[in-house]
């Protein structure tokens, strides 16, 4: 599994507490060990979990080991990252980003809790 130091993982079975009974917005990462952009957001979910702690939580889903959880949202691309808030997807995205430019794209989506 691609371990992102600060970013919790989460499974088909604690995804329903962790993400969608959480009280702020919550980005999942939708990610797996064989994919290669998934590796180069690592640093940048590291960054972003560490920053933004305070407005939003990072947590990081294996698609390979938790496929109730993929199938239910919907994921077929790795990365995806979605901002789940009050148990609902309200944003997605598949693919990698820079920093600054997924910061920018959440601020909408952050911003408003």
């Amino acid at each position: 599994m691609v371990e992102i130091a600060g970013v919790p993982a989460v499974t088909d079975e604690t995804f329903a507490a962790e993400v969608l009974a959480a009280e702020g917005p919550v980005l999942v990462d939708f990610t797996a060990d064989w994919c290669p952009p998934c590796r180069m957001m690592a640093p940048v979910l590291a960054d972003i979990a560490r920053e933004e702690a305070h407005r939003l939580r990072v947590v990081s889903v294996d698609v390979d080991r938790n496929p109730r959880t993929q199938a239910a949202y919907g994921v077929l691309s790795m990365p995806t990252l979605m901002v789940f808030r009050g148990g609902q997807p309200v944003w997605s995205v598949v693919g990698a980003r820079a920093k600054a430019r997924l910061l920018r794209e959440l601020e909408g989506v952050i911003q408003v809790f």
